[in-house]
């Protein structure tokens, strides 16, 4: 910061509090020194007398550095209808990508390219594009085999979980082993579970984990592995996943943070992301292809989001909620986690008791912390201390159970928007009677 410079434009602005361009002048100081608080309070006063476009989007930007996306999204959004500068629209695309709004950052993305057809951004692209596509824009039968892995884990691996075990048990294990059985009935074996729940539960765990216990491929996707900033080409990568898995089956596909496919259409004002959700449920559906032996395992922090037409039979038809891990699975969750560590004299029950509400990521974390207390002591002699349960406990103090801001958004859910049931669940966890 040029504190010289600063401090004479602050004097200056003692006499002259109401020179905006003065002020702005300071504003702009301020950004650039990352002291972006100082900058929003004499942009927010500069506004409020003379708002124009310049001081708005350095506002926005303020905001943004602040991690204040709302707050960004409602100006960049007022400036662009107004006139739709990239620099506006790189903004909002830089907004939705940090908000895991993969979909919207590409339409903004698009917009960018449809003012400046030359328009190139490395950081815009890397993020939007598979990594294992070939240098093409399609996604090709072989980036789909890259995808393709055999788990080395199984239901033994997975803490706890005993009511969701026994659900996928029903609908995917059962099957595949009296195969004969379900064809004299005409039931197919596959279809789509949905399983949902507050992040850091082990739903992707239980998804490899499944495809571990029926010896299944298994192919794990992410949104960005699937949507593409061109024109079809998600479609096109959907399809082509779908293809792979009825390829190699018995197959398990799971896409994870499935929300952000397959959001509600009438929430979706944009033509291509209802295409994407269309072509999706096409896959499911297997119209035009066999998907008897191919399960689809979704997961999402939020199922109200997902359009209900996923829920309909022979598509997500199994619902199953992913809860925070009770005391037993807690327990065997640490023994897990602490097996191959040194430790001396590790009380798991205690441990158990005393992490309520820790979900599987929230216990891993403790273990980590604890972890790197326990290093800083072996660096001295360069002899590694084992931990023991007081050090754990330790760690609890330093933390607070990640579920907790989940339930207080779901609770309301589950309360109000719960007509088919479909969050009694929720609200048998949480022991409330509606």
């Amino acid at each position: 910061m040029d504190n010289s410079l600063l401090e004479s434009l602050l004097k200056a602005l003692k006499f002259s509090p109401e020179n905006t361009e003065l002020r702005f002048q300071i504003a702009k100081i301020y950004f650039d020194s990352l002291h972006y608080e100082e900058a929003e309070k004499h942009l927010l006063y500069i506004i409020d007398k003379q708002p124009t476009d310049d001081y708005k989007f350095l506002l926005a930007e303020c905001y943004f550095k602040q991690s204040k996306f709302n707050l960004t999204e409602v100006i960049i959004e007022e400036l662009i209808d107004k006139n739709e500068q990239i620099k506006y629209l790189e903004l909002q695309c830089s907004c939705y990508i940090e908000q895991g709004c993969a979909e919207d950052a590409l339409a903004s993305y698009q917009r960018i390219l449809n003012i400046d057809t030359s328009y190139r951004n490395d950081d815009f692209e890397n993020l939007f594009k598979v990594s294992t596509h070939n240098g093409n824009d399609d996604f090709t039968d072989q980036d789909a085999l890259s995808f393709l892995k055999k788990p080395d884990v199984n239901f033994e691996s997975v803490g706890g979980m005993d009511k969701v075990k026994e659900e996928i048990d029903l609908k995917i294990i059962k099957p595949l082993l009296h195969k004969d059985l379900y064809k004299a009935y005409g039931k197919k074996i596959g279809g789509g579970i949905l399983l949902y729940g507050p992040p850091g539960c082990g739903k992707t765990h239980i998804a490899r984990a499944t495809a571990g216990e029926i010896n299944a491929n298994f192919i794990n996707i992410g949104i960005n592995d699937i949507l593409d900033m061109w024109l079809g080409s998600s479609e096109k990568n959907l399809h082509e996943i779908f293809e792979t898995a009825r390829a190699n089956k018995p197959c398990v596909i799971f896409i994870d943070e499935i929300d952000a496919l397959g959001a509600n259409r009438n929430d979706i004002n944009k033509t291509a992301g209802r295409t994407v959700i269309n072509q999706f449920l096409s896959e499911l559906d297997g119209i035009d292809s066999n998907n008897d032996g191919v399960l689809v395992l979704g997961a999402t922090n939020a199922p109200w989001y997902i359009d209900p037409a996923f829920r309909r039979p022979g598509r997500f038809d199994r619902i199953i909620f992913v809860a925070p891990p009770d005391e037993v699975a807690r327990k065997a969750i640490f023994n897990i986690q602490l097996k191959e560590k040194p430790t001396d004299n590790i009380k798991l029950q205690d441990l158990a008791k005393k992490s309520k509400e820790f979900s599987g990521a929230d216990i891993n974390a403790s273990i980590d912390i604890a972890i790197e207390q326990k290093l800083l002591e072996s660096f001295k002699d360069g002899i590694p201390k084992p931990l023991t349960t007081k050090d754990i406990l330790k760690a609890f103090d330093k933390m607070k159970p990640s579920t907790k801001e989940w339930f207080s958004s779901a609770k309301n859910y589950a309360l109000y928007s719960n007509d088919s049931g479909l969050y009694d669940d929720i609200l048998t966890y949480l022991k409330i009677k509606k």
